[in-house]
């Protein structure tokens, strides 16, 4: 049996938090809806401390690699067209 883990880590600038408080109010609905439409599992995994910046980190078990990419893709692009508020800087997908 094979299991393949895909993991992304997305860099976002947030447009707006003047405090830390602000800035869970961003992006716990983003890490909720990514959970409950893709999924997958969820989490700010760096960058706690800046107000507006923000790293997730992002992980989907599957038995195919490509279908694992494609979840994972399918993420990156709701971000980018739904979440008009926070700027997509940059993101990474890896195949565990």
């Amino acid at each position: 049996m094979a299991m393949t883990i895909g993991a992304c880590t997305i860099e976002l600038r947030l447009f707006g938090p003047a405090s830390l408080k602000d800035k869970r109010s961003v992006l716990k609905p983003i890490l909720a809806r990514l959970r409950q439409e893709f999924g997958v599992s969820a989490a700010e995994v760096d960058l706690n401390d800046a107000w507006g910046a923000a790293v997730i980190g992002l992980a989907v078990v599957s038995n195919d690699a490509s279908h694992a990419h494609s979840i994972l893709e399918k993420c990156v692009d709701w971000i980018e067209r739904e979440r008009l508020d926070v700027e997509l800087v940059t993101y990474d997908i890896e195949m565990l």
